[in-house]
């Protein structure tokens, strides 16, 4: 796969807006799901650890605990996915806390590999209470994620960070993130998606006070939205009729999870009915 430009993507992705089409990133935790969502027309691949582990039929949120190093696992998916891919920008999911990466020259790593981008994930965004107290008075907290994004936006690599608050949107645009993908939670629905999350009507007021707030600090920064009651096209869609400026969308689950959770299962079925 040819590297893209920072310049190049951005201009293929304001060119979707600027023909009324979403911007649609699909997160891929094997070849074939890289392979067939941008046969689908996706402008964007992201792969991070949990992509692999959601494929493997594990929840997403095995990406934030201990059962592999996230950084070492996106390392070895590339050579799965990035051959595959033929003209699409492809992300890394790059943990930024990680403690045990000098985090420029790992960045130029991904750039050499390849990579044309980068993503906030896992992210300690998704943790709350004491704990995500903790790790952020211990120096492990978003900050360093935001540190991420910025460097790699210094390589001119493209920046495609999720947020979960106003403050996060605007230090992220600080950063100079080109692509703010507000996070509404942990996907529902399949098998095993989450059960307590926002109503969409929620997500839509979280997602345009996050787009406000980016666009206070950059108003040429794109923003999509993720997750959470978001998991389905007319999730989505909802989302874009309740807000305004709101670029497209980003998915993970709702694209490689979902749609084969039915599909393996029916086709499983249609061969157990038949009569020797």
């Amino acid at each position: 796969m040819p590297y893209i430009s920072r310049d190049e993507s951005l201009r293929r992705l304001r060119e979707q807006v600027t023909k009324n089409s979403p911007i649609i990133g699909a997160g891929a935790g094997t070849g074939i799901s890289a392979k067939f969502a941008e046969q689908g027309g996706v402008d964007i691949i992201i792969i991070y650890n949990s992509g692999r582990y959601r494929m493997a039929g594990r929840g997403s949120l095995a990406g934030l605990l201990p059962y592999g190093d996230a950084n070492a696992i996106v390392v070895e998916m590339a050579s799965e996915v990035l051959p595959v891919v033929k003209d699409t920008p492809v992300l890394a999911g790059v943990c930024g806390t990680d403690p045990f990466r000098l985090m420029p020259t790992f960045l130029h790593q991904l750039k050499d590999m390849g990579f044309d981008g980068v993503q906030n994930f896992p992210t300690v965004g998704l943790i709350d209470g004491v704990y995500r107290t903790n790790l952020e008075e211990t120096g492990m907290g978003y900050n360093l994620e935001i540190d991420m994004i910025r460097q790699a936006h210094q390589l001119d690599m493209l920046t495609c960070p999720y947020v979960f608050n106003t403050a996060d949107a605007k230090a992220m645009a600080e950063a100079g993130a080109d692509v703010l993908v507000p996070h509404m939670g942990l996907t529902t629905k399949g098998s095993i998606g989450a059960e307590t999350n926002l109503t969409l009507e929620e997500s839509a007021k979280r997602v345009q006070a996050m787009h406000d707030a980016a666009k206070e600090v950059n108003p040429d920064i794109l923003v999509l939205c993720h997750g959470g009651p978001i998991a389905e096209p007319e999730d989505a869609q909802y989302i874009f009729e309740h807000t305004t400026g709101i670029a497209g969308f980003f998915g993970a689950s709702s694209i490689e999870r979902l749609p084969v959770e039915p599909a393996i299962k029916e086709q499983a079925r249609q061969f157990k009915i038949l009569k020797l």
